[in-house]
């Protein structure tokens, strides 16, 4: 997630400078073979190539729409497990204690009780966000792209793929139920499962009464619920055949695109020639600069070529590098984040010790 007021032209620049170079090459062919080989024939009507670029616009417009409703979901998925995390803390606080207990449990215990409940429920959010980072068949673009990569490896910091997740969780939860949770598929789905044992466990002892243990249930139900919705957008892509479709029609047009635009231009310099030939002098140094402009005026119609080029073409690429919110891009929602926040502030709800700092991120993108 940016975080900065304005994205910098200067970084989008700099991403997509391989395609503008392209687009600068894709612009010049036809302009060489229609001025210097004399190949007047080859243009396009601009009237059938401006409906086609207007068709392509309404695509662009609806998959950068379905996109942003996918990333925006996804903040609202995680916005819920930030509030229900606490609510589940301030739960663990005040309803596991000795008013019902079998064998009452000094003050010393029962803390240590909550905080491995709290510490399990970090690992439970650990578990999920490496889930939610590994890579699929259709986000191999975020790595497999130059630009990407680049733009990846000096601008920010993916904390998922440079530490293991074995790493990550084995402080939060005990050998045994390490070794539970590693031996299975599912990990955050594991870890809740435990969650449910245990509370089983507090309510069989009295710690925790049957009105309470309904409750706390429900809880963890509904981080089953939010889990789910978030393998929902991370396992189900932006469908593949609006995709691949929306990206094959941007490149006809850009393809398209100079061929259209070079006889417009060509009639400006037409024009700019009427004109000059109506001058009192026709031997000076300005007139004969702008007699040699206006023959070739048609060579101005690549860089506008190239412009138009590159606004189509980002457009998609925006789309395309948000349509996955969980993939590890610099525009993705924030979950490791969101994840040391709610450690802290559940920690602290607890009075945990050897609470983590916040992260530091880099160059103003929080992942």
């Amino acid at each position: 997630m940016y975080t900065k007021r304005f994205f910098p032209v200067k970084g989008v620049i700099k991403w997509t400078r391989r395609h503008i170079l392209l687009f600068l090459l894709i612009a010049t062919i036809p302009v060489f073979l229609f001025d210097i080989a004399g190949l007047k024939w080859l243009h396009v009507p601009w009237l059938p190539l401006g409906v086609l670029g207007t068709a392509i616009s309404f695509l662009i417009s609806f998959k950068n729409n379905a996109s942003y409703d996918r990333l925006w979901e996804a903040r609202k998925i995680w916005g819920g497990i930030v509030n229900t995390s606490r609510s589940w803390t301030i739960m663990v606080k005040d309803f596991i204690d000795n008013t019902h207990a079998k064998n009452p449990k000094s003050d010393k215990e029962l803390q240590n009780i909550k905080k491995e409940i709290v510490h399990r429920h970090i690992a439970w959010l650990t578990a999920l966000r490496y889930q939610l980072r590994a890579e699929k068949p259709w986000e191999s673009h975020i790595k497999n792209d130059k630009g990407n990569n680049e733009f990846r490896e000096a601008h920010y910091l993916v904390c998922e793929d440079v530490n293991e997740i074995e790493t990550a969780i084995k402080p939060y939860i005990s050998d045994d139920e390490y070794k539970e949770v590693f031996a299975k598929g599912n990990k955050p789905s594991q870890i809740l499962g435990i969650q449910s044992r245990k509370l089983k466990e507090l309510m069989n002892e009295g710690l925790i009464e049957d009105f309470r243990h309904m409750e706390m249930m429900n809880v963890l139900v509904e981080f089953y619920t939010l889990q789910g919705k978030s393998e929902r957008i991370k396992n189900f892509p932006y469908p593949r055949q609006y995709a691949t479709i929306n990206y094959v029609f941007v490149w006809i047009f850009i393809i398209l695109l100079p061929f259209g635009i070079m006889s417009g231009f060509e009639g400006i310099g037409e024009h700019i020639l009427e004109d000059l030939a109506k001058h009192a002098s026709h031997s000076s140094f300005t007139h004969k600069l702008q007699e040699a402009i206006a023959n070739h005026f048609v060579w101005f119609s690549i860089p506008f070529s190239a412009l138009l080029s590159w606004v189509f073409h980002t457009m998609e690429k925006i789309g395309e590098n948000t349509e996955n919110p969980f993939e590890g891009g610099p525009n993705d929602v924030p979950i490791t984040d969101l994840s040391r926040g709610i450690e802290i502030d559940i920690r602290q709800l607890i009075d945990d010790t050897d609470i983590p700092e916040p992260y530091t991120w880099r160059n103003d993108i929080v992942m």
